[in-house]
């Protein structure tokens, strides 16, 4: 857990900043910055979740002139209060004391590399002034309020940022966004995101207007920007292979599970098994996973990729079902079929560990495969799908009755 520091001024004065740290060793540094109400509950949790990824995360305590350390709900008193106070706010003030964070930062014993800044509603239109005037290597922001009444400077921004906008946030309607997109045109450190269907503080969870598929998106993008200008860099595929190492091969289910953060989640989409949580994870790769799966279970590699805390697998999946597979085929007693089925698996990390993974596969293509579903007069194909993924010149729209009925016609 974090705690709080003091920064000191040049003037003497003092104001707090909360520190989050990574468990182990050093790493860049992530200034982030708040919302309308203070250094909550909700900023806490973003910087143990960065201290998560790598970084030493200082949350600067910017109201601190009117009210040290205040914490607001999402309330309408908290709303009312977190407006006064940021009408109190002097903007310029409210950048040196981002840029006495990011000294203080700097000094600390494990810091290590560049420094970047992220902030949402009222914290993303300081992210995007302090990119403009401080010595930062990257920004971040996050539905940022006013940002369009500051775009003079617009042109002087010179290191990588990221804006995340909402389509139905009243604070930044449309023509500020188009606004905003037309003072950084052509600017190709800067990335200018929108999300549909959502509205202000989007990415807020606690919050009302929280929508957690957008928030992942843009925490993803997020991420993108900062590693690749400060990092940390983890070898993601290298840590993706031990993982499975320890599954198939050693079948060692506590080097598995050491391999994962302390909160993981796997979902089998097909089956809905897999777990949540240490505990549940654990008795779920035990008793029903890393011993279960068949003797000659193995995996041809398609194609990988890598984002910045994501890997997408594409793979065959092939095996004998000499035994009950419990994730696979759970209650479905051994036919002694072989089977081939295109297997994706897309796995999300935090930091050096994994966090989830969601694996995908054609159930109807298993179950053809060993012999429960009649393929006849349904749109479902057994170990061709396979076959297919290998050859691309196997047969197409076999399953589709009506194809032949656009041969030679014309093509509009």
């Amino acid at each position: 857990m974090g705690r709080y520091i003091d920064i000191e001024k040049k003037s003497g004065e003092k104001f707090s900043a909360y520190l989050a740290e990574p468990e182990h060793g050093s790493g860049p540094g992530l200034v982030l910055l708040q919302e309308i109400f203070g250094i909550n509950d909700y900023m806490r949790d973003m910087a143990e979740r960065y201290a998560e990824e790598g970084y030493v995360v200082l949350v600067p305590d910017l109201f601190w002139r009117s009210e040290h350390r205040l914490e607001l709900g999402y309330d309408e008193t908290g709303f009312t209060r977190g407006l006064q106070l940021r009408d109190e706010l002097d903007l310029d003030s409210a950048i040196e004391d981002i840029g006495d964070t990011v000294e203080r930062l700097r000094g600390l014993d494990n810091h290590a590399g560049g420094v970047g800044a992220t902030g949402y509603c009222l914290g993303g239109l300081l992210a995007y002034l302090a990119a403009l005037r401080l010595p930062i290597q990257c920004a971040v922001s996050y539905y940022g309020v006013g940002v369009h009444e500051h775009l003079e400077q617009a042109g002087e921004l010179s290191i990588p940022m990221v804006f995340h906008l909402a389509e139905l946030d009243h604070w930044c309607p449309a023509p500020a966004r188009r606004t905003i997109r037309a003072a950084f045109a052509g600017n190709d450190k800067v990335r200018i995101y929108e999300y549909p269907g959502v509205d202000h503080a989007f990415g807020t969870h606690g919050r009302d207007t929280y929508e957690p598929l957008s928030a992942g998106m843009a925490y993803s993008r997020t991420l993108e920007v900062i590693r690749q200008t400060i990092g940390p860099r983890y070898d993601l595929s290298a840590l993706w292979d031990s993982h499975i190492y320890y599954e198939f091969e050693a079948r060692d289910v506590p080097s598995t599970m050491a391999t994962m953060v302390d909160e993981p989640y796997v979902n089998h989409i097909p089956t809905m098994t897999g777990g949540v949580g240490q505990q549940d994870l654990s008795r779920f790769y035990a008793h029903h996973f890393v011993h279960s799966n068949p003797a000659d279970t193995r995996s041809i590699p398609i194609s990988r990729t890598i984002g910045a805390d994501r890997i997408v697998e594409e793979e065959l999946f092939c095996f004998t079902h000499d035994r009950e597979i419990d994730w696979m085929l759970p209650g479905i007693a051994p036919t002694g079929r072989y089977v081939e089925v295109p297997l994706v698996a897309i796995v999300t990390f935090r930091g050096d560990k994994l966090y989830n993974e969601h694996i995908y596969w054609d159930q109807a293509s298993v179950l053809v495969q060993i012999g429960l579903l009649d393929p006849a007069g349904l749109p479902v194909a057994g170990i061709e799908t396979a076959r297919k993924l290998l050859d691309k010149t196997q047969p197409s729209n076999e399953l589709m009755a009506n194809w032949a009925t656009s041969e030679g016609k014309p093509i509009q």
